[in-house]
């Protein structure tokens, strides 16, 4: 049996399987925020439910300003809504 790793959503901090959910990312080097749907890229990351209401929870409250300590475009989340519905 193969191990599955739980992640948490930053919008509604319920415990998923990884594969469940949009990763975010900062690179490390260049401080960009990059979506990462291939769930490989370097940097520290966020995740966040494919459930609408949750990437709306988590733009109200700036959830991924407050995880990555810095400030996110409102684009991203528009980016992460896209991805949410592509996913379904």
């Amino acid at each position: 049996m193969k191990h599955i790793p739980m992640r948490m959503c930053i919008a509604c901090r319920n415990m998923y399987p990884q594969n469940e959910l949009i990763r975010i990312v900062r690179d490390s080097n260049s401080g960009e925020i990059l979506l990462d749907s291939e769930k490989k890229l370097f940097g520290r990351g966020a995740y966040i439910c494919r459930n609408e209401k949750c990437v709306q929870l988590a733009a109200k409250k700036r959830g991924l300003d407050r995880h990555f300590k810095c400030s996110v475009p409102a684009k991203l989340y528009d980016l992460v809504v896209e991805e949410a519905e592509y996913g379904k």
